[in-house]
């Protein structure tokens, strides 16, 4: 008489082993850990990650791993990188993360081939309201600026390459959109981001000077600040609409490219002519 067949033993599911398809990808860990660092506050914008190989032994993946998720950081919009040596290579902090909705939005664009000069009209629409909401707002309440305020501290730092300046830069405006709280217009500046650093950088070659623009720049993100601070709506609108305008005058955009503004006005040409002459 044949035994009776058995039956093996039934791992219970929380003690079976976890297979290839349920844990997390190398460069999965490498992305959680720099998120959550920046969630955290362990990194912030203007700081820079460890090298390739510094990482890669922290976290004991290997360094293409370590690329897979920059690559991914970079695409997102966290970060940007500059190649070679010295003390502006690397990868640079210019965003921390924000919602799904901003992410889906930001990619959408990047596939698609806006014209500069829709980017800049839907700019000047979204950005004046922006700041004349914050500064109406400080009225009764100063709103907190601490996010974009540390933003212009990052983009004080001497070594910064231009398209790292031009990250914060376009970070900056974000951020003064996330301190006013519309998600959707939160989520629409964070879709038109990549298309407002590749324009703003590809005119960086056409500029006069790079280090008397970011000056200027930066003292016209402190007056932007300072006229929400004191609840001045009307010079808040002014000084983004005059900001963003004034870039494109100094760049010398050819006509293909220029903003279609409304019909000229004599104050128009005014401001054009003192911004041609310095």
């Amino acid at each position: 008489m044949n035994a009776p067949a058995t039956t093996a033993p039934t791992v219970p599911p929380a003690t079976q082993p976890a297979t290839a398809a349920t844990e997390p990808r190398a460069w999965e860990v490498v992305l959680a850990r720099i998120e959550s660092d920046l969630l955290s506050g362990v990194l912030t914008p203007g700081d820079r990650l460890p090298g390739e190989r510094q990482l890669a032994i922290d976290l004991g993946v290997g360094r293409s791993s370590v690329r897979e998720a920059i690559r991914v950081l970079e695409v997102l919009g966290l970060i940007r990188t500059h190649t070679g040596s010295g003390p502006t290579a690397g990868a640079i902090i210019v965003a921390t993360p924000s919602g799904g909705m901003a992410t889906l939005m930001r990619l959408q664009v990047a596939a698609q081939g806006f014209a500069v000069q829709d980017v800049v009209d839907t700019r000047l629409v979204i950005e004046t309201a922006v700041v004349h909401s914050l500064a109406s707002r400080a009225e009764a309440a100063v709103p907190d600026l601490a996010h974009p305020e540390s933003l212009l501290d990052a983009m004080d730092q001497p070594t910064l390459t231009e398209a790292e300046f031009l990250a914060l830069d376009a970070q900056f405006h974000l951020s003064l959109a996330e301190a006013e709280g519309n998600q959707v217009l939160v989520a629409t500046m964070s879709g038109l981001r990549d298309s407002i650093e590749r324009y703003v950088l590809a005119g960086v070659p056409q500029l006069a000077s790079w280090s008397a623009t970011a000056d200027r720049l930066r003292a016209e993100h402190r007056g932007i600040v300072e006229a929400i601070r004191h609840a001045d709506a009307e010079l808040a609108r002014q000084s983004v609409r005059s900001h963003i305008t004034n870039y494109y005058q100094a760049r010398e955009l050819s006509e293909d490219d220029s903003p279609h503004p409304s019909t000229p006005t004599s104050s128009d040409s005014s401001r054009k002519e003192e911004t041609d002459h310095g």
